[in-house]
């Protein structure tokens, strides 16, 4: 059976703003392993086929067991020893991600029993359910960023500004606290001038090199003292990869009538209320469909009574969709 094209890097991530803007100080190593996890996780959720080097699977006692390669967060390093790959996981393993909210406080441990296959060019650990859990929590919004993108950044304050700012149009204020507490340096660095020399235009700068989205800032006193900073996010066109760009564009400027025939568009419409913006938000699968259902019309009508029974009927259709095609592929 054909593998799905998994982790070409090409592809946008949706990460959790918990994890975006949650307290912990990573490496860049640390940071890509984190970046790996999102995507496989995603990946697998929407119901494809992780490459058979990759492994996410759940197992008792609230842990599931990951396998990736060591390639996948080394990128194109010649490290034979594995020194990195080790002192990454050993320093993820004894890291915890701190979360709070109104309600609680929580400190979850990154991972657990790491291990290297050296023959093999893997790494294996557990992840708790609470980290599983998280990376996948919606609740106070997300971001989107391109993948491709984040694992080219050399620091961390580079990636973690970048996924704030990742298509973000309207200014984001900050307080130094915030900033240094979501970088894990509240104590590292004492005079704020050496905070936003060190950290903030040190990040720029490399976002300006690489990123389609940079930033300016504007510093906010209170009294003499700099108390935060208002960051007014820039999109730099030259730096944004063309695939993704044009699929952006794709979808942007697309109509139901320019993706879907006209009959299976009025189906939709007339029986199952999908509005134009939400045929738009899902042409993708729709494309895909009307290239892989040989009768789609038929096996919308097949679905309609149970879609009409269901709470979401527009959400029945979705999923009855992604079932239909994945049945198909496995045959």
């Amino acid at each position: 059976m054909k593998q799905d094209n998994y982790n070409k890097d090409k592809i946008e991530i949706i990460q959790s703003y918990i994890i975006t803007t949650a307290r912990y100080d990573f490496s860049v190593h640390e940071k890509r392993i984190l970046y790996r996890l999102v995507e496989m996780i995603q990946f697998q959720l929407a119901g494809k086929k992780l490459n058979q080097r990759y492994r996410v699977e759940k197992e008792l006692f609230q842990l599931y067991e990951v396998e990736i390669p060591l390639k996948a967060f080394l990128q194109d390093e010649k490290d034979t020893h594995h020194s990195r790959a080790k002192e990454a996981l050993t320093s993820l393993a004894k890291k915890l991600i701190q979360y709070e909210d109104e309600k609680e406080w929580r400190a979850i441990p990154i991972i657990v029993l790491p291990r290297i296959k050296k023959h093999e060019g893997t790494c294996t650990f557990k992840l708790h359910e609470d980290i599983y859990n998280v990376l996948l929590n919606f609740t106070k919004g997300f971001k989107k960023y391109e993948l491709k993108t984040a694992m080219t950044f050399e620091s961390t304050y580079a990636m973690r500004l970048y996924e704030l700012l990742s298509k973000q149009r309207t200014p984001l204020i900050f307080s130094i606290k915030e900033l240094k507490a979501m970088f894990g340096v509240e104590k590292k660095y004492k005079l704020t001038a050496d905070f936003i020399k060190r950290v903030i235009d040190s990040a720029k700068k490399e976002l300006d090199e690489k990123s389609p989205y940079s930033f300016e800032y504007s510093s906010l006193k209170t009294g003499r003292q700099i108390t935060s900073l208002k960051l007014f996010p820039v999109h730099i066109r030259k730096n944004e990869d063309p695939e993704v760009f044009h699929k952006e564009m794709m979808k942007r400027h697309a109509t139901p009538s320019t993706f879907m025939e006209t009959i299976v568009k009025n189906y939709l419409r007339d029986n199952f209320n999908f509005s134009n913006h939400e045929l738009k938000n899902n042409m993708e699968l729709f494309i895909q469909a009307q290239k892989e259902i040989p009768d789609l019309l038929l096996f919308l009508s097949e679905i309609k009574g149970g879609a009409n029974r269901a709470g979401n009927p527009k959400g029945y259709v979705i999923n009855a969709l992604k079932k239909r095609m994945k049945i198909d592929k496995k045959k």
